[in-house]
């Protein structure tokens, strides 16, 4: 499982308000505290104003690189600003995103990173949604992911870069919203086996009481789906006892080495006696 650390990122109250100081001690920790948990890239989102998300950016890229060495995946729904940021880190990571989104340029998005990118090692976050939105149903979100998977083909990027995110709705709001994001995924990895698939996972709880609840449940389900990657928050312990579970019971943790590693290393946090 390719794990996405979420927790530097502006969306969230925490560490808006630690970016709003320059509290640079808790961003240090917390990018420091999702290596530990064998975060595999680390998200930085600014979630800021765009006249400051430039700078924003850079402090935060700063401060992680400083902290750590797990590569980073540069957040920002302006393909620009990820294309400013890639002379600002030390080794290729993820752009997170991609879209068929058409720009004031009449470039999709997907047209401006990938010919900057097409020469590199660099991969992508690719989000099945257009101009016309995020689309409930899963024929669309593959008609989508398959233009996008086809365009980098074009431009020389191997489908092993791609991390297409079907973009799980709020269960709040949309009953279905698991059963199209699954179904998406196995209709996409059917046709294109050799993509990787990724989630905002925590997006699926938003306005939901007991979020851990289905957070949990959601990443044991996409990931029986084909889901190999999450944006997720990897120094939660329900997440990875959750994660190292699922995945031992899939079979993909031969002699279940790797949940037994985990347990011992205190990842699922404090164990009774």
């Amino acid at each position: 499982m390719i794990i996405i650390g979420e927790k530097i990122n502006g969306f969230i109250p925490k560490t808006l308000a630690a970016i709003e100081a320059r509290d640079e001690a808790y961003i240090r920790l917390i990018a420091k505290a999702q290596a530990e948990g064998n975060a595999n890239y680390l998200d930085i989102c600014a979630g800021t104003a765009p006249d400051v998300e430039r700078e924003t950016m850079e402090w935060l890229i700063g401060l992680a690189q400083d902290e750590v060495e797990t590569p980073l995946c540069l957040d920002s729904s302006d393909p620009q600003v990820l294309l400013d940021m890639l002379q600002r880190v030390k080794k290729p990571g993820l752009l997170n995103s991609v879209s068929l989104e058409v720009g004031d340029d009449g470039r999709t998005k997907c047209e401006v990173i990938f010919s900057a990118i097409a020469d590199t090692t660099w991969g992508v976050v690719a989000l099945t949604c257009d101009n016309k939105g995020i689309p409930d149903d899963p024929e669309v979100k593959f008609e989508i992911a398959a233009k996008i998977i086809d365009q980098a083909a074009a431009a020389g990027i191997a489908p092993e870069r791609i991390y297409i995110d079907p973009l799980v709705t709020t269960l709040a709001t949309k009953q279905d919203s698991l059963l199209n994001f699954t179904e998406a995924v196995k209709l996409i990895g059917a046709v294109y086996p050799r993509v990787h698939f990724t989630s905002g996972l925590s997006n699926i709880s938003f306005g939901m009481p007991f979020r851990k609840a289905i957070n949990t449940q959601f990443l044991t389900l996409a990931m029986a789906a084909g889901m190999d990657s999450a944006i997720m928050d990897p120094t939660s312990p329900d997440m990875q006892a959750t994660l190292h579970a699922t995945e031992a019971l899939l079979g993909k943790d031969e002699y279940c080495m790797e949940y037994l590693t985990g347990y011992r290393a205190g990842l699922f946090g404090a164990q009774p006696a």
